[in-house]
């Protein structure tokens, strides 16, 4: 992966982890939170190339949705 998709891993990891903090919940082992937050990564590139939106945004859209 390049840089900037590594800068996008390392956030959804965090928060990934922020998001389970905040609901009580436990956080899975770290293997399993980089490959969730590297598909989220991907997901969100995908929504961005066909919607035109900034992936950072996309990203906490998607963390968020998981409380629901």
């Amino acid at each position: 992966m390049g840089f900037f998709r590594d800068q996008e891993k390392r956030l959804a990891v965090r928060l990934l982890s922020w998001q389970l903090q905040r609901m009580n919940r436990p956080l899975p082992p770290a293997e399993d939170m980089e490959r969730l937050a590297a598909r989220l990564v991907n997901d969100a590139h995908h929504i961005a190339r066909s919607r035109g939106r900034n992936v950072i945004a996309i990203l906490k859209e998607m963390v968020d949705d998981m409380k629901k």
